[in-house]
């Protein structure tokens, strides 16, 4: 609230130009234009489903090789160090290499999507696996469960906090990527009217679209914040005072 009030101040009384940062009523007014035309719901339409499909993929993905590489000593020696060095790879530097191969379509900027999805989901279940009570591994032994027993009992409950981190992330990451992903031969979406309005000097536009882009960045968070108070209930953290 004090962020959008020293804004509206900032305009009102010319303290910013609005020529580089547009008033408000401004953007309220380019929100209303554009979902009476119809062009910022077919462009949420688009960012969502590319968002979404990248992140199924990244999902399956990231988790899938956390698990072999975590539960398995010979799954980490061949899955660890291929997504250490993949990890370090810039987003900028892959998309001439994906257009060539995927082409212009959806296909780049879904792999893009699914790409930075993936490595924070590996790290953090990865992490989670491995950071597992030894106490509790030596219990489990006592107790004679089986390995299925260990793995779905002990290590996977031990390493979904760890797990849920990672899908914050990935959800942070997964719209950054997006971002970049519109703005490279993008024939719609958010990215693309960003793109468009740069051409055309819409700042309104711009501000408008980076704002959408900041709230579905929230609420993918806080959707992702229900479930972790669920499944997280067993364990007692320090909540803050």
């Amino acid at each position: 609230m004090l962020l959008a009030a020293a804004w509206w101040a900032s305009t009102r009384y010319g303290w910013l130009s609005q020529d580089l940062v547009p008033a408000p009523a401004t953007i309220w007014q380019t929100l209303l234009e554009m979902l009476h035309s119809g062009e910022l719901a077919e462009a949420l339409r688009l960012s969502l489903h590319r968002v979404a499909a990248g992140f199924a993929i990244g999902l399956v993905t990231g988790v899938g090789l956390a698990l072999l590489s975590g539960l398995l000593r010979v799954g980490e020696d061949i899955v660890d160090a291929p997504m250490q060095m993949l990890r370090t790879l810039p987003w900028a530097g892959l998309v001439p290499l994906l257009i060539i191969w995927l082409g212009i379509d959806e296909a780049p900027k879904i792999t893009l999507v699914a790409y930075a999805v993936v490595f924070p989901l590996y790290i953090n279940t990865f992490a989670g696996i491995r950071n597992v009570d030894r106490t509790l591994v030596e219990v489990a032994h006592t107790l004679r469960l089986g390995r299925a027993g260990l793995i779905f009992q002990v290590v996977l409950p031990g390493a979904l906090p760890g797990l849920l981190v990672g899908l914050r992330y990935a959800l942070g990451s997964a719209w950054l990527a997006l971002v970049f992903a519109e703005t490279v031969n993008a024939q719609g979406g958010l990215g693309y009217l960003i793109t468009h309005a740069r051409e055309v000097y819409r700042v309104d536009i711009i501000v408008l679209c980076l704002g959408i882009y900041a709230v579905l960045g929230l609420a993918a968070d806080g959707i992702v914040r229900l479930p972790e108070r669920v499944l997280l209930q067993w364990r007692q953290n320090f909540a803050g005072r």
